[in-house]
């Protein structure tokens, strides 16, 4: 017996050594305090989580917007235009939305309804009062037009559109094909004389606004579907994610992970359209309690002007965004930022001119089933790796081939996990815990983002498609988006849709579309080559006028190469690597290039001129 106790000394004795090293370097880790106030923070509210799922009925968002509504009625929940609206405000206004769509929607739990306005305080109580009935809301991006509205509004299964009134006409110009499918349209006016559209503002004045029966949507559960948020996809048009309530209630989550207090005063000037404007800011701030200043649109001029007046605390960004606001310092009390897509050069400068704030620079996609948040002070990283992170949430990185545009495998068929400090395809494992729902009305691109037999046959996970890093010290970095999509001024772009545009002008025959780095912008500017028809010439402002009419600014191709033949993959799929390589330097592409000239209303000859024009920011894209 003393030689078994011996031999099982020995063998702890030997096993704490083996830690040893684990444990210092653990413990002398500069960011292990930060890691474990994270950890602490993220079981807190994992708890949460689970307490509101067990309840019955399901303990939802708008629950807990009640609950505050009670605990703090007189306290402001929305600062508009110089109107401030308290939260007991917004539940009123909200019954009275609730009144009238029931009664004259005929709306009843389960429906969907899609809201397509800006940001105003409306677009709040309205999906409020839809949810108060047990609706789900599909959030359409108010710049949308034509095919994209009808294919956006067809996906997510609504019955019903609410428009904004200045967004009339777009809604007239798909009118035909709605009242086809028997679409009730409503628009947030007090009159409107087109036959088809009902305006909707009086009968929600009219309405009472005393409390509707928490019956009404008593069969919503956490896997309900919450909202339809649309992300940008490799089919050309967007594509419908849908959000379940427990979906809702993780992302506001974000919010309190990120160090906000109920105290704070949170700062929206991102579209609600948006994951980050409706899900991490409005929902964020339902479930912190806090006041929100809300702006239509982001205004770098008055950006800070704002967070002084309204004493604002908490501010969104994205990459694009944070430069503008280095271009304008002022006095301020903002102590914490959230966002994406800022690079390493504009965080730090963005530090220097405004101080110690908390930069929460985070990586999620909507519809997925990973994400980081960097809750460190580290500058140019999206979070970091933790044991606890990594077991709820499984996921790994793969090496992929960037030419080919798919994972690398193995001889058993088997994905191969990039090395420490190599970019690898971000894939996250789809567990009952980490679910990817997919896409509303497309079973074929949701199929596409799963991807089996990673790291064992028969398993299955998301495809993120965003190559990252993990670095030496466990750091997450993002790299680049892969395939078909690229991202300008925080919006994501589809290539095969703005082709499909271009396709259409009567000059073009083939279009490749592609996006481009510019010196000192975040993401990628729309370019695109294409094949003239023979016996044509290209007629820019015929081209001109065919993006400006069915594309969001954004999405409009600023550069354009005329081609005689494309170089085709062995697939038959046009090659971008060198096209992307080259880029729209008039010095190096031997091909006509063109630019798009707003003022002049067509694309012009693209000349050294102009690209230096560009280069020093004469020429603002």
């Amino acid at each position: 017996s003393t030689m078994l106790l011996y031999c099982l000394l020995n063998h702890a004795l030997l096993s704490g050594l083996a830690v040893l090293p684990f444990l210092l370097k653990t413990l002398f880790d500069p960011y292990f305090g930060q890691d474990c106030s994270y950890i602490f923070r993220a079981i807190k509210l994992g708890i949460r989580l689970q307490k509101y799922k067990k309840k019955n009925p399901f303990y939802s968002i708008l629950d807990c917007f009640l609950d505050t509504v009670k605990k703090q009625p007189n306290k402001t929940f929305l600062h508009f235009e110089g109107t401030s609206h308290s939260y007991i405000e917004v539940d009123k206004q909200s019954n009275k939305v609730a009144r009238a769509l029931k009664t004259h929607a005929n709306l009843k739990e389960g429906d969907t309804v899609a809201l397509f306005m800006g940001n105003e305080p409306s677009y709040a109580w309205i999906w409020l009062g839809l949810a108060k009935l047990g609706c789900a809301t599909a959030l359409l991006n108010f710049n949308i037009r034509s095919k994209s509205l009808l294919h956006c509004f067809s996906c997510c299964g609504a019955k019903v559109i609410i428009a904004a009134a200045e967004l009339k006409e777009a809604v007239e110009e798909v009118l035909p094909t709605l009242k086809q499918q028997g679409i009730s349209v409503y628009l947030l006016s007090e009159e409107c004389s087109v036959e088809g559209i009902n305006p909707l503002s009086e009968h929600i004045t009219q309405a009472s606004d005393t409390p509707l029966s928490a019956d009404l949507r008593a069969n919503i559960t956490s896997k309900s579907p919450a909202l339809y948020i649309y992300t940008s996809g490799t089919t050309g048009l967007p594509k419908a994610a849908l959000v379940t309530q427990e979906r809702v209630w993780t992302a506001s989550f974000i919010q309190a992970v990120s160090g906000v207090t109920s105290e704070d005063v949170f700062y929206i000037n991102l579209p609600l359209y948006h994951s980050a404007g409706f899900l991490i800011g409005l929902a964020g701030a339902i479930e912190r309690g806090i006041t929100v200043v809300l702006r239509r649109k982001f205004s770098a001029s008055q950006f800070w002007e704002d967070c002084r007046k309204h004493h604002v605390t908490v501010m969104q960004y994205i990459g694009e965004t944070m430069r503008y606001l280095c271009n304008t310092p002022m006095d301020h009390k903002v102590r914490i930022a959230i966002g994406n897509g800022v690079r390493s050069d504009i965080w730090r400068e963005f530090l220097n001119r405004f101080g110690d704030v908390a930069v929460r620079e985070l990586y999620a996609a909507t519809e997925g089933n990973i994400g980081f948040i960097n809750y460190t002070s580290k500058i140019g990283v999206v979070g970091r790796v933790n044991f606890l992170h990594r077991r709820i949430f499984p996921y790994t990185l793969i090496k992929f081939d960037i030419e080919k545009e798919e994972p690398v495998r193995n001889s058993k068929g088997l994905c191969i996990q990039a090395m420490k400090g190599e970019a690898g395809l971000l894939v996250g494992k789809i567990t009952k815990r980490s679910p990817f729902v997919g896409y509303a009305g497309n079973d074929q691109q949701t199929e596409k983002k799963r991807l089996r037999d990673v790291l064992q046959k028969g398993d299955l996970y998301f495809n993120t498609g965003d190559l990252l890093r993990i670095d030496e010290q466990n750091f997450v970095q993002f790299q680049d988006r892969v395939g078909d999509t690229f991202r300008w001024k925080g919006e994501n772009v589809a290539t095969t849709e703005v082709a499909d545009i271009l396709t259409m002008v009567d000059c073009i025959e083939e279009a490749n579309v592609y996006g481009v780095k510019v010196e000192g912008h975040e993401g990628r500017i729309g370019m695109a080559a294409v094949k003239v028809e023979e016996g044509k010439e290209f007629d820019g402002a015929s081209t001109f006028s065919q993006v400006a009419s069915y594309l969001p600014a954004y999405a409009r191709p600023r550069f354009i190469r005329i081609q005689t033949s494309f170089e085709m993959t062995g697939t038959f799929k046009m090659k971008k690597v060198t096209l992307v390589e080259e880029g729209f330097n008039p010095a190096v592409v031997q091909d006509p290039l063109y630019f798009l000239d707003p003022a002049k209303k067509t694309y012009v000859p693209l000349t050294e001129e102009i690209y230096s024009s560009i280069n020093t920011r004469e020429i603002k894209l």
